[in-house]
């Protein structure tokens, strides 16, 4: 084979745009779910009588199967195709997004959404790494930043379809729209997406597939069950005793297998590691904030689910703006990966502060210069991070790496709101004034119902408003700090060889797959 055979780029896919259309709707879909429920929490409470861990629970339920299996999903699709892995992930989704509008119970709609995570996995794993396969060179960052854009919107817009929803329909509606989305892009997918695949026909992985969703449902069941059960109980404990178990014995058998799902490998890398890193932290603060900020606006400043969705919308129109825009893919070649995770994650910790100094004495005008701050800042970071993660990984490999970049935003998420969810329950608990039984804790709503006059009601108010505040800073602080280091792998990962770690001279950027 000559050099300049090595050399010459595949020719560019002529529906590339469209393809980019087709599993950006794919993606908006997916991410609308890990925040549309959020607006819903008062009328599900109310309708199906669901106290404050079952609401974890629908939360959560999708988030911990999805994350359980996006390292297994990105690695089937490698193996038996990404078309054929988005055309099973929008079916299921659709069916359980179909059983969760007409669930009548709690316990329905937890299972319904756990089915929604399985196809969900798979999802999430393929249209990344589709992304990345039928765009090629310059293209790649722009292509990227778009992808950002609308998973941004999918996870920050969630609260504002909810309230549209909410505001005509029923409580279902917010599952039900999922159904044509489905439908449409199971036919658009059958007729433009090329299959693709890992050209090697690597074995399927059984047991690092076992081992890593055994492992990652384990840690994550027992983050979100700690703040409910407390993190000393026996099935915490025990939750996250098998999934570290698991996932010791699944870095140990990849590092054995010759066929391994996961190349251990690729973690050496620093600017992967970084990546990582960053996308967890990011994640963190942002599904953490969502999801207190949603009950905020509704509980303690009394507006209605539209109205707390529209005062939501400022994040994710920033977010999508500036991604649109090119802001990030123009950034990169100039501060590099490590300038712009170090920006963004600054920018998203300080809106976060903001929020946190600002929300609780300002009402709304607070929240939105903390909004508008952290939409910057996700809008620079999270394009870069993605980036980095899939330019760290050989494209035949591209579901793999789509699944790990899956997995930390998913960890990173329920992580998030459910460290940020036990520090405002702890906050609330020891602010309620006396007369307010400390079994009253569980929701706002049942300590204002205990509460015996407008005066404790008022204070009801301030301890749930000063949790929030609490919460936001403890968020704002793991961002910077997570940006900080992040930063600092993906610096050292982009200085060449041989340059003093003190030299003034710019970080090149490599170029993406």
């Amino acid at each position: 084979m000559s050099p300049d055979s090595v050399h010459t780029p595949p020719a560019p896919d002529p529906r590339r745009w469209v393809i980019l259309a087709v599993v950006c709707l794919a993606t908006l879909v997916v991410l609308l779910d890990n925040t549309v429920l959020n607006v819903a929490i008062p009328s599900l409470t109310e309708d199906l009588g669901a106290g404050t861990a079952d609401i974890q629970w629908m939360i959560n339920a999708y988030a911990l199967v999805q994350s359980g299996l996006l390292l297994t999903a990105g690695s089937l699709s490698d193996r038996y195709g990404r078309k054929r892995a988005l055309l099973i992930g929008l079916a299921l989704f659709g069916a359980g997004s179909a059983a969760a509008a007409l669930a009548q119970s709690s316990g329905q709609l937890i299972a319904a959404r756990a089915g929604m995570g399985i196809g969900g996995a798979l999802l999430m794993t393929t249209t990344l790494a589709v992304v990345v396969q039928v765009f090629h060179g310059p293209e790649v960052p722009k292509a990227i930043g778009i992808w950002g854009a609308v998973s941004s919107l999918g996870f920050a817009g969630g609260p504002l379809l909810g309230g549209v929803l909410l505001a005509h329909f029923w409580w279902g509606s917010i599952f039900l729209i999922n159904v044509p989305v489905a439908l449409v892009g199971l036919v658009a997918v059958a007729r433009l997406l090329p299959e693709s695949k890992d050209p090697s026909g690597r074995r399927p992985d059984v047991p690092g597939a076992v081992l890593s969703t055994v492992g990652m449902v384990g840690l994550v069941y027992a983050i979100i069950s700690g703040p409910v059960h407390g993190w000393g109980s026996g099935p915490v404990l025990l939750a996250g005793a098998v999934g570290l178990a698991a996932l010791a014995g699944f870095v140990g058998w990849e590092a054995r297998t010759p066929t391994p799902m996961l190349d251990l490998g690729f973690f050496r890398d620093r600017r992967f590691n970084g990546a990582v890193a960053g996308g967890v932290l990011v994640a963190f603060g942002m599904a953490g904030s969502l999801f207190l900020l949603t009950q905020y606006l509704q509980l303690v400043l009394g507006y209605q689910p539209l109205e707390a969705g529209l005062r939501m919308s400022p994040l994710a129109l920033v977010i999508v703006l500036l991604n649109l825009s090119g802001v990030g893919a123009r950034l990169l070649p100039r501060i590099g990966f490590a300038g712009a995770v170090a920006s963004g994650m600054g920018l998203l910790a300080g809106g976060l502060a903001l929020v946190a100094a600002l929300g609780s004495g300002h009402g709304y005008p607070g929240l939105l210069a903390g909004l508008l701050l952290m939409g910057c800042g996700i809008a620079i970071a999270n394009p870069a991070m993605a980036a980095a993660v899939m330019g760290a990984i050989p494209p035949e490999r591209a579901g793999a790496g789509a699944g790990v970049q899956g997995t930390v935003t998913e960890f990173g998420g329920g992580l998030g709101v459910a460290v940020l969810g036990a520090v405002l329950g702890s906050r609330f608990a020891a602010g309620l004034p006396g007369g307010v039984p400390a079994s009253a804790a569980k929701s706002l709503p049942e300590a204002l119902a205990a509460a015996p006059d407008d005066t404790a009601r008022a204070a009801v108010h301030d301890a749930f408003a000063h949790g929030l505040s609490s919460s936001q800073l403890i968020g704002a602080a793991a961002v910077l700090l997570g940006g900080l280091v992040s930063a600092a792998l993906l610096h050292r990962a982009d200085r060449p060889a041989g340059t003093p770690s003190g030299s003034d001279a710019p970080e090149p950027v490599p170029a993406a797959h």
